[in-house]
């Protein structure tokens, strides 16, 4: 069995506490023994300490930044087909976020290894974070038009794109909007996230073209890959 990578968000600032359920999760991780990968070591340990999380879990940390992650990203991958859980941070904010984690992300949806988070309140950052997608830039989109032909021109437009859009409707409309998008560019890679932060929680990437449409309503973020 394949372990899981966990996306930790933390307090931008040094005074704030880190939110319970990332507490938890990196608690349990000392006890088992997972791996916990940090941007800065200084900074982390600092931090950790301050947030009473236990200290000797500080000694063990894997430094995983852009200095790092050619070798990293790798050993990390081994760890994970392996059955290791991976836990990821960086110095502050949400980890595989316009930084080095998001190539991480990505082998990891490459190989079929799951990736979630602790909770993090913004969707549209989180989305994008548990993509994996390249997004040095991106353009958000919102909600497209319900219907008509106000609705095709907006889809013809985003999926003309190269950059990596947003792309967000209603949860009903979802197995519409991947119907409508794979026949106007099948091509195009696309990666949603539904219920995120739940226990419902349902992450798929792949080509439109076969791309499966998840049954039901679920509320989501699409995000679509760039292209050159």
């Amino acid at each position: 069995m394949k372990g899981v990578l966990t996306l930790i968000p933390t307090p931008i600032d040094d005074e704030n506490p880190l939110e319970q359920t990332a507490f938890n999760l990196l608690k349990n991780a000392v006890d088992s023994g997972d791996i916990i990968a940090v941007e800065e070591a200084k900074t982390c340990r600092r931090r950790w300490l301050h947030w009473g999380l236990p200290r000797e879990a500080i000694e063990n940390f894997v430094l995983y930044n852009e200095h790092t992650r050619d070798d990293q990203a790798q050993e990390l991958m081994q760890e994970l087909s392996s059955g290791k859980n991976v836990y990821l941070m960086s110095d502050c904010g949400l980890p595989a976020f316009c930084d080095p984690g998001r190539r991480l992300v990505n082998l990891c949806h490459e190989r079929a290894i799951k990736v979630t988070a602790a909770p993090f309140a913004n969707s549209i950052a989180l989305a994008m974070a548990l993509s994996g997608f390249d997004h040095d830039r991106f353009i958000f989109e919102g909600f497209i038009p319900a219907r008509g032909s106000e609705r095709t021109k907006a889809l013809k437009r985003i999926l003309s794109q190269k950059e990596v859009s947003i792309v967000m409707d209603t949860p009903y409309r979802l197995k519409t909007l991947l119907s409508e998008m794979k026949e106007l560019n099948g091509k195009r890679e696309v990666f949603i996230g539904m219920e995120l932060n739940t226990s419902e929680e349902e992450l798929v990437r792949g080509r439109l073209a076969t791309l499966v449409a998840p049954e039901g309503k679920k509320e989501f973020v699409m995000v679509i890959g760039g292209q050159s």
